[in-house]
């Protein structure tokens, strides 16, 4: 034996197949199926797969009970029974359609020539065939157009009867089964389960020779049948993305609104709460100090410096002067404060509602540099006057929550979950009493603490109070800029 004796065994090592790993990596570059496509950041995609952090805080707010609209959830079984609901109205619709009209193959050529406009609305590889895809953008987009223009437009005088939702077919089971309609509406309002707006109206105006009302508008038509389940306001709009997002715009104020006396009031920034950064109105300061949390004031060689954090829940307003009081506004959205007085519409809260406004702010987040985020800023409003129960049954008592969740802490957990991982803004002031002048900075992060965005400007101020208005109004403005949205009178 040699080596000092020790015996020595050979260990054989397969050989690498590098041909195949290279082919391999070749496909997938030729040919990604993409989780989120690289073409997401564009104005044109807004139908969003959901990011796991809002899966984990309620996944079931975004994924549909009942029925799959769009090719995310098609293949789910338990939209199955569904389908054969979406074939009959299908053969209705077809039915009345006179003989000079539209026949299937029509509207499925129709679709196919919008097939990559379509595609690219969608924020993932729509891993399906041409065929398919149409077939599933023919059928869900005529169900839906007929599924509105069945539908009633009076509101039912007993809202429990469910069965005169459809005065064509009142014993249709889609409208007179109680644990049927609601579902529907809630599934129609989740952001995965939609389709392009445009593809609606296509088929909608291909379809007009199968309706005797062939005049009603498709967006009329749709947010008529929402009225059934929520309240919202008109609109005239030709932006919307889909129908979780034309129901959003109707929601959002107008610039100009029409008080219920019939006068109209200016909307501003609820938030700006000086209208002068030189001439702060009179008997704003105390106010101004209450609704914002905590100034904190430090005086040294004539400089003054306040700190300011965005905004204390309402128990602790109230305790500190800040009345509250139930807003008769057109919009939930119309937050006002005015004289130490923060006006807030009424909300109820109940299980579509709080799906609207997830899906409502979760679109926003998604489709975030291409829409406005009125819904995002009165959620992360809301979440700052409700930390807890105790906060909730405040704003029970002053009627401004209907809260019908089943408990008070059940809406104290979802206005915190629904501000969750939003704009937080630090905003800093300081004041020289021998010039008159000063700095403001305005600092904005998210919710872990990282820099998004800042602002540091000089000004002319004539007293620490008007640094401090005018510093708040900086942060406001950096709101306004990166989305952000709430309004005041």
């Amino acid at each position: 034996m040699a080596n000092g004796g020790r015996d020595h065994a050979v260990i054989p090592i397969p050989a690498v197949n590098h041909i195949q790993t290279t082919t391999s990596l070749d496909r997938r570059v030729e040919e990604p199926k993409w989780l989120l496509h690289p073409s997401a950041g564009n104005s044109s995609c807004c139908i969003f797969r959901m990011p796991q952090h809002l899966l984990e805080i309620n996944e079931k707010a975004y994924q549909p009970d009942i029925v799959s609209i769009g090719p995310y959830h098609y293949s789910d079984m338990r939209v199955e029974m569904m389908q054969q609901h979406k074939r009959r109205f299908l053969r209705d619709l077809l039915a009345r359609t006179p003989s000079n009209g539209r026949r299937l193959d029509h509207y499925r050529q129709v679709v196919a020539s919008m097939e990559e406009s379509i595609r690219g609305c969608y924020s993932e590889t729509i891993d399906l065939s041409s065929h398919d895809l149409v077939e599933i953008m023919v059928l869900d987009g005529l169900f839906t157009v007929e599924l509105f223009c069945k539908v009633g437009r009076k509101s039912p005088s007993d809202p429990d009867d469910l069965a005169s939702l459809s005065p064509s077919d009142p014993d249709d089971p889609i409208f007179n089964l109680a644990w049927v309609f609601p579902n529907l509406i809630r599934d129609l309002l989740r952001l995965e389960n939609q389709i392009p707006f445009f593809v609606l109206q296509k088929l909608f105006d291909e379809s007009k020779a199968s309706r005797e009302d062939s005049e009603s508008s498709l967006a009329k038509l749709a947010l008529e049948f929402f009225n059934h389940a929520v309240e919202r306001t008109d609109i005239s709009t030709t932006e919307e993305k889909h129908l979780l997002d034309l129901l959003r715009l109707s929601f959002i104020p107008k610039p100009y609104d029409q008080s219920p006396q019939g006068q109209a009031r200016n909307i501003r920034p609820l938030v700006q709460l000086i209208r002068s950064a030189k001439k702060p109105l009179q008997g704003t300061r105390k106010a101004v100090k209450k609704f914002v949390a905590g100034i904190k004031s430090k005086t040294r060689k004539g400089n003054t410096s306040a700190s300011i954090e965005f905004i204390q829940s309402a128990e602790k307003l109230h305790l500190a002067g800040i009345k509250f009081k139930t807003r008769d506004a057109m919009s939930i959205l119309d937050i006002r404060f005015c004289k130490g007085v923060l006006e807030i519409p009424h909300i109820v809260l109940d299980d579509l509602r709080t799906v609207l406004f997830i899906n409502f702010v979760a679109f926003e987040q998604c489709h975030y540099f291409h829409c406005s985020k009125h819904v995002t800023t009165y959620a992360a409003f809301m979440s700052c006057l409700i930390r807890t129960p105790a906060d909730v049954s405040f704003l029970c008592d002053k009627t401004i929550i209907e809260n019908r969740l089943g408990s008070n802490e059940e809406a104290a957990d979802f206005f915190k979950n629904l501000g969750k991982d939003y704009v937080k803004f630090n905003v800093d002031a300081s004041w020289v009493n021998a010039t008159n002048t000063g700095y403001t900075g305005v600092v904005a992060r998210d919710s872990s603490g990282t820099f998004i965005a800042a602002r540091r400007s000089s000004i002319d101020a004539p007293s620490a109070a008007a640094a401090e208005a005018v510093a708040i109004r900086h942060g406001c403005e950096l709101g306004v800029a990166l989305g952000g949205r709430l309004f005041q009178r």
